[in-house]
């Protein structure tokens, strides 16, 4: 029988995506001068005050205000009238020491040995339903606002968007769980006044439609028979949206878990990403999970997969991995047979994971808003400059976890052609 699913995205300038930037920006940071440190910090942001809290153990000195300021001029709250602006909004840091007692159950003499940073169970999820193996609804709702924002800095064809918004697509999919049909979209964004609320209400209406839309539908060859003219649009439907960002609403990291990941589809273990270094198996193991199931599905193994790996605090290895092809495996073997040769091909051990996927590396501050899954892996340049006047160039790679790197290995260990 056919159904809906819905999926939601928030953009860079909605508050708990700033928190998330600038916990990702301290960890890429503190990484930078010391990849070595053990980050857990978390980040508040309300009306003109940013307040930071966590705990470090790291060699590196930073000035945590300059950094949080920096993010915030970045995702464009600029302007005193947001009533959150980068040079004039207080930052108080509340930063100490990691505790011993955690830091004993991870630190080893041989690194393979590294223990979990926490218990919990994490979860990867692959589909074949678009080319960056992610699920249709959050894909578009990601790119919606992907979009927006760049439509917002363009400041040419849309001169009035400011930076908080949210979007959300509604799909129906068919007896054989192939998307049809595109239901319904919502976006609400945050703008600057208007004369009148009726021409405010008709402008954004007419500029999303007319402008928007037809970007995201250029990026969807495959699927661009479901973007018609019966789909159903829901913008701005409160109405005036002029107050926003965390002057309209408190941010806190780590609140948009599922945004970050499947957009409902699959499975969340419960454990946010943002403000924690690779030895938080919370992060680490979820991006583990991610490149196991995004191989498996390239490479042939199945249509759909969720991974699960748990973890005990302090133990390397992980307690057990799961699979389920949900009915969707092309080897005849069962989902515990799968999970079993996996479990062969990828050491889901913290230190391996680290260093197959180069997580100590500062490659955060990208994955905090649009997703941290269905992204480009890049090689970019970065620098830091600690307050000493100390500069660090470095060379590092983008999200390295959505390579295709173990197809190979993949087809060689299930026997594909």
């Amino acid at each position: 029988m056919p159904y809906l699913f819905t999926s939601e995205s928030v953009s860079e300038g909605h508050p708990d995506k700033v928190a998330d930037q600038i916990s990702d920006a301290l960890i890429d940071n503190f990484l930078a001068f010391d990849p070595n440190s053990k980050v857990a910090c978390e980040t508040l942001v309300t009306t003109g005050q940013v307040v930071l809290a966590g705990e470090v153990k790291s060699k590196a000195y930073l000035d945590v205000q300059e950094i949080a300021r920096g993010v915030i001029r970045k995702i464009g709250y600029t302007k005193s009238e947001y009533m959150f602006e980068a040079h004039s909004c207080g930052v108080l840091s509340a930063i100490h020491e990691q505790s011993a007692d955690i830091n004993q159950g991870v630190d080893r003499t041989k690194k393979e040995e590294q223990g979990a940073g926490d218990q919990g169970m994490m979860f990867g999820y692959a589909t074949n339903e678009t080319e960056d193996y992610m699920p249709l609804a959050l894909d578009l709702a990601h790119k919606l606002l992907q979009e927006l924002a760049v439509l917002r800095r363009e400041n040419k064809q849309i001169k009035y968007l400011r930076p908080d918004a949210k979007s959300q697509v509604t799909l129906e999919y068919d007896d054989n769980n192939k998307p049809v049909r595109i239901d319904a979209i919502v976006v609400s964004t945050q703008h600057d006044d208007f004369d009148t609320e009726a021409k405010m209400q008709k402008k954004i209406n007419d500029d999303i439609i007319n402008i928007l839309v037809p970007r995201i539908k250029s990026k969807y060859k495959k699927y661009a028979k479901l973007f018609n003219d019966k789909i159903k649009y829901h913008i701005n439907p409160t109405g005036k949206f002029v107050i926003g960002g965390p002057h309209g609403d408190t941010g806190l990291t780590g609140r948009k878990i599922i945004v970050d990941t499947y957009g409902g589809k699959g499975a969340h273990g419960g454990g946010a990403f943002s403000g924690k270094d690779p030895s938080k198996v919370d992060r680490s193991a979820a991006y583990a999970t991610r490149h196991i199931a995004k191989n498996l599905v390239a490479a042939g193994v199945c249509d759909e997969v969720l991974v699960q790996v748990s973890y005990a605090i302090g133990v390397a290895e992980p307690m057990g991995v799961y699979v389920n092809t949900y009915g969707t495996a092309k080897v005849e073997l069962s989902d515990g047979e799968i999970a079993k040769i996996v479990s062969g091909i990828f050491d889901m051990r913290p230190y391996f994971i680290e260093q197959r996927l180069k997580l100590r590396n500062p490659i955060y501050s990208e994955t905090a808003a649009y997703g941290h899954m269905g992204r480009k892996p890049e090689v970019v340049n970065k620098e830091f400059a600690s307050p000493d006047g100390k500069v660090i160039k470095k060379k590092v790679e983008l999200f390295t976890w959505e390579k295709l790197d173990y197809v190979p290995k993949v087809k060689k260990a299930f026997g594909i052609k």
